[in-house]
């Protein structure tokens, strides 16, 4: 299972993701790193794969356009999300691969011809229609795209853990390939996503306060085997 270590940017900074409340975010602390400046903060932590978060591009204040060339070369792969609307919005970057998520791409995911579909969860329901995940999910064979995110937007940062029922009903809804994010806070919660067939996670706290081994998400990888609990 790849794992992808989190990075949302804001203003120039890293900054500390939490059930998305992006007004209310912080510059990121580390126990790995001394600096919420990307380019050094990715150098410190050395991760082998990114998801990066452009909050400044999803909320129209700006964006971080020049900066993603930079984390590409100091990584092996990116999922990357600006925000997309249509696929004029994508990026074309070596080792970098477009995220177009349903909160702002929801009435032209059927104009893409690839990369990844972030299905956005809020209370359970995915938003902007406050769909069923299950049944939405159990729908994306009609779309183009590579990989499914589910990403738990109100899990984000919070280290609540996960629900295993739930996670084998995300799995046995969609057979493509699939990843996690929000709310994974420790090994034991990779292990049920590894067991329930997700394809990937996407963590950060947990990494950032060492409840996940930093050497994981520097390997870029997690097998059962890992596990120390």
């Amino acid at each position: 299972m790849d794992l992808y270590l989190a990075t949302d940017l804001k203003s120039g900074q890293i900054v500390h993701g939490k059930s998305g409340m992006r007004e209310h975010y912080i510059p990121v602390t580390s126990l790995y790193a001394d600096t919420a400046e990307p380019a050094g903060f990715i150098e410190q932590v050395k991760p082998r794969f990114l998801y990066i978060a452009d909050l400044d591009r999803i909320s129209k204040t700006g964006d971080h356009d020049a900066l993603i060339p930079v984390l590409a070369q100091k990584t092996e792969r990116i999922l990357l999300d600006r925000g997309c609307s249509g696929p004029d919005d994508l990026l074309t970057i070596n080792g970098v691969c477009n995220i177009v998520g349903t909160e702002t791409a929801a009435y032209t995911l059927d104009q893409f011809t690839g990369g990844v579909l972030s299905v956005d969860i809020k209370n359970d329901k995915v938003i902007p229609w406050n769909s069923d995940p299950v049944s939405f999910l159990s729908s994306c064979d009609r779309y183009r795209f590579e990989i499914i995110i589910l990403l738990d937007i109100g899990g984000v940062g919070t280290e609540r853990g996960l629900n295993r029922e739930r996670l084998f009903a995300f799995r046995k809804a969609y057979t493509g390939p699939l990843l996690w994010g929000g709310g994974v806070s420790s090994e034991k919660d990779l292990h049920l996503l590894d067991e329930a067939g997700f394809d990937g996670a996407i963590i950060a706290t947990a990494v950032h306060n060492g409840n996940i081994p930093v050497e994981y998400i520097r390997r870029g990888h997690f097998a059962r085997n890992n596990r120390r609990y």
